[in-house]
């Protein structure tokens, strides 16, 4: 690999050092270990820095309590610094194959020329399109969390099968500051946003926790919105908003027919329960594999005859069932 250096990045070499250590280790991890990378942007004044580094410290604390490696860019304190190139090199350190969770945060601030969405870092900004090469080669499972206003056409550009993307607006053209990082960040260690009960805060709860209560936020301080954040992990990249969804599953139909999201993003947790905790990787993936089949299922019926429907219903519930009784004698020994 070749570097090119502009002379006085004092910042990006030590980020090419990092980047080289980070390539050697990452052969000596083991399978299962989920990477959190957060990525802090230029702050512009030291308010927004404060609520910047408030939801950066909730990602951390989320990370740390499940296990998972952590890696932030943008908090060094003092010097310049090429976070950009930074993420790139982290990223091309990452394992691009396997079962192993990446999920990548983004918070500060966005832009977009109606062309182009940039997330705003110190040094050159990331635009949407850099950042799909960016993320081209990881065929992981990934999830991106990106937090910034203009954020909307980071869906378009990231989304593919097996991954979640999230916005915190629908268009590049909200742009003014976003607040939704602050209540998705609150909503991943707070268990009353545990709507299904199972002791562990999903990827979808945490999304729809944080969109009410951003909804709550904008109806009690008389302000017309100016954020509306979506979900995209059907890989189609059009994204669902949380008004969509009627308890974990969306309801509204789109005008085009389009298939909703949710299923996937329900079944991607990040502090993950004691019991989930305890079930082997390989069942927990086939659990997932016939629930993302049985929800699928569902969304198609009105176009699978009645007799077929019920056949393939009946089946995947069985083989679920089967395996559900034999992760509960696992468990219970």
């Amino acid at each position: 690999m070749r570097f090119k250096f502009d002379g006085n990045s004092a910042g990006t070499i030590g980020a090419v050092l990092l980047a080289t250590i980070a390539m050697t280790a990452v052969a000596e991890r083991a399978w299962g270990e989920t990477t959190v990378i957060v990525i802090v942007g230029a702050e512009g004044t030291q308010e927004f820095g404060r609520f910047f580094g408030a939801w950066a410290d909730r990602w951390r604390t989320a990370a740390n309590q499940a296990n998972a490696r952590v890696i932030e860019i943008g908090r060094e304190a003092g010097g310049f610094a090429n976070d950009r190139e930074r993420l790139k090199l982290t990223l091309e350190s990452e394992r691009k194959d396997g079962p192993d969770e990446l999920w990548l945060v983004l918070i500060g601030h966005g832009t977009s020329d109606g062309r182009t969405a940039r997330f705003n870092l110190r040094g050159p900004d990331v635009a949407d399109t850099e950042l799909a090469g960016m993320l081209a080669p990881i065929r992981r499972p990934l999830m991106v969390i990106d937090c910034s206003a203009s954020s909307g056409p980071f869906i378009n550009r990231l989304s593919s099968s097996g991954r979640v993307i999230i916005t915190a607006t629908r268009s590049g053209n909200e742009q003014n500051f976003a607040r939704f990082g602050d209540y998705f960040s609150a909503a991943l260690i707070d268990r009353t946003a545990d709507y299904d009960r199972d002791s562990q805060v999903s990827l979808l709860e945490a999304f729809l926790a944080g969109s009410r209560r951003l909804a709550e936020f904008y109806r009690t301080d008389a302000r017309l919105a100016s954020e509306h954040p979506l979900l995209d992990d059907n890989g189609d990249g059009l994204g669902t908003p949380g008004d969509w969804f009627r308890g974990l599953r969306a309801t509204k139909r789109a005008r085009d027919g389009a298939t909703l999201d949710g299923h996937r993003a329900r079944q991607f947790v990040l502090v993950r329960s004691d019991r989930e905790q305890r079930i082997p990787p390989e069942q927990r993936a086939e659990r997932d594999r016939l629930e993302l089949a049985v929800a699928e299922l569902r969304d198609r019926k009105e176009s699978v005859a009645e007799n077929e429907y019920y056949e393939q219903l009946e089946t995947t519930l069985l083989e679920l069932a089967r395996l559900q009784q034999r992760i509960d004698e696992l468990l219970s020994r």
